[in-house]
């Protein structure tokens, strides 16, 4: 590495913390820091966030990452962030009107079902390529604004900014309101053949368009950073992505046959690719860097969280419960972690979290094994669509915080039948839009970065076919009974059980899904 070349800054804000890293031209990380954020549960169903204390997070990341006496080297800086959550703030002083509301947030769910009662699903999901569902930001949004502006006058007026973190966090920067395409597809209020807001979404949810940001490719342009010391004022933003996209991009995403998965908080499976129906997946804009590239995707609500939730069950830390849980089986325990219903490729808002096979016998241990097999099969169950999709996925690329476990990396292999690739790097989005910045400030090429060495580890499975099967099965089964006309059959009625948003008619999950 030349110690005295350029340097790019990737900040990632994520749902649980904000990191930044500098990285050189050879992809290596000179420095990195990550600071916690919080989150909030005020009422059953409903996740929250400081938009404030976001905001506060990125400052004291890059405090602690970036060396005074490496500013001069910093060529520009890239932003990745979580997708769909919310903020509400007013143009002229840049206060928030209240809370975020966080992706995890299930509180629209009511409306979800009316909409869908109507008809409307199908419409929705033609021109924003997502289905009706309280994770994303569409109904956020009527929500803050029936709660701050019921008339839409200030809206209209253009008092206030409706944005996603990415457009709140640029917003500190100053200058004009804008989201990039990306993040802007995740909004179910884009068309995403389109890439423009679709005027026929705006009036079914209630969302004037003058309170929403432009929306700009994934190199901008944006606002130079402000007050992000050590850096001065001025130092561009070369480019933007949402954290998923940017774990894709770091991946090489761009190549042909590359499936991806983030284990966070939540996991994002995707692959690149353009059609018409992705049946349980999500059809949305990847990056626009040198043109336009969509994805297909599917989004499951609860992977990481599921572990560090068992983590604070059990008054202990995440890495401690995986280190007991390396050599325990779950021996018949299932536990479907629909703490907000269910993701793709179900779609399921009312889902119920279900733990089911316990025993006098059943410890702590067998809980964990059940819960990363959880993770495994939801995966599974998502690759699976993506398949039916693009075609043959041979080989998962795996990259977030919870793949550290190698247990779940196994388990990942042995339920799915599949090779996987685990990332040496943990930091993908972080690197992904690090990568894509420094595209945009000609630092290297998209020549370079397929020939960049990716440090991997590779998973294959150790299990036959027979079990592997016989394993699925079981979860389905699991699956099946998560739903609340299972869990509560002498009391479901159609009065009492409102119908599923993600719900077809007829079927099981299971047929449904095409699993």
């Amino acid at each position: 590495m030349d110690s005295a070349g350029p340097l790019v800054l990737a900040v990632d804000q994520g749902t649980s913390s904000t990191k930044a890293l500098l990285v050189a031209p050879g992809g290596q990380v000179v420095s990195r820091a990550a600071v916690p954020v919080s989150e909030s549960q005020p009422r059953p169903g409903w996740v929250e966030q400081s938009a404030e204390e976001i905001w506060e997070s990125v400052r004291r990341a890059v405090a602690d990452c970036v060396d005074p006496s490496l500013v001069s080297r910093i060529a520009g800086v890239g932003l990745s962030t979580q997708r769909e959550s919310l903020v509400l703030w007013e143009r002229d002083t840049g206060r928030p009107a209240g809370p975020l509301i966080s992706w995890q947030d299930q509180r629209t769910a009511p409306e979800c079902r009316e909409l869908a009662a109507t008809g409307a699903g199908e419409s929705v999901r033609s021109a924003s390529g997502m289905p009706l569902d309280p994770m994303f930001s569409a109904l956020k949004a009527r929500r803050l604004l029936d709660t701050h502006d019921p008339d839409r006058r200030r809206s209209r007026a253009g008092e206030l900014c409706l944005g996603t973190v990415d457009s709140w966090l640029l917003s500190r920067f100053g200058g004009e309101h804008v989201i990039e395409v990306g993040n802007a597809s995740r909004t179910q209020l884009l068309n995403v053949a389109r890439r423009q807001w679709d005027e026929s979404l705006l009036e079914l949810f209630g969302v004037p368009r003058e309170v929403l940001p432009r929306v700009v490719p994934s190199c901008g342009a944006f606002p130079p950073v402000r007050g992000l010391a050590p850096l001065p004022d001025g130092v561009p933003v070369l480019a933007v992505m949402g954290d998923s996209h940017a774990a894709m991009f770091a991946h090489g995403g761009w190549r042909p046959g590359v499936v991806k998965a983030t284990y966070g908080t939540g996991s994002s499976v995707m692959a690149i690719g353009e059609c018409d129906d992705a049946p349980g997946l999500c059809r949305s804009v990847a990056w626009d860097v040198t043109g336009p590239v969509l994805a297909v995707e599917g989004n499951i609500r609860a992977t990481g969280r599921t572990i560090s939730w068992l983590a604070e069950l059990f008054g202990t830390d995440t890495r401690s419960l995986l280190d007991e849980a390396e050599q325990e089986a779950s021996y018949g325990v299932h536990f479907v972690p629909a703490f907000g219903g269910l993701g793709a490729p179900w779609w399921e808002p009312d889902a119920l979290a279900v733990l089911s096979g316990l025993t006098l016998g059943t410890r702590r241990g067998q809980l964990v094994a059940a819960a990363l097999e959880a993770v495994a099969f939801q995966v599974e169950d998502v690759v699976s669509a993506v398949e039916r999709t693009v075609g043959e996925v041979r080989l998962l690329l795996a990259d977030g915080g919870l793949t550290r476990s190698a247990r779940m990396m196994q388990l990942q292999a042995d339920l799915s039948g599949r090779r996987i690739s685990r990332s040496g790097e943990h930091d993908l989005s972080s690197l992904g839009v690090a990568d894509a910045a420094g595209l945009a400030a000609g630092l290297w090429t998209l020549g370079d970065l397929e020939a960049r060495p990716r440090s991997a580890d590779e998973f294959r499975p150790a299990t036959g076919e027979p079990d592997r099967t016989a394993r699925r099965t079981a979860w389905h089964e699991a699956v099946e009974r998560s739903h609340p006309r299972a869990a509560f059959p002498a009391h479901a009625n159609q009065e009492t059980v409102p119908a599923h948003a993600g719900r077809e008619a007829g079927g099981s999950l299971t047929e449904r899904s095409g699993i």
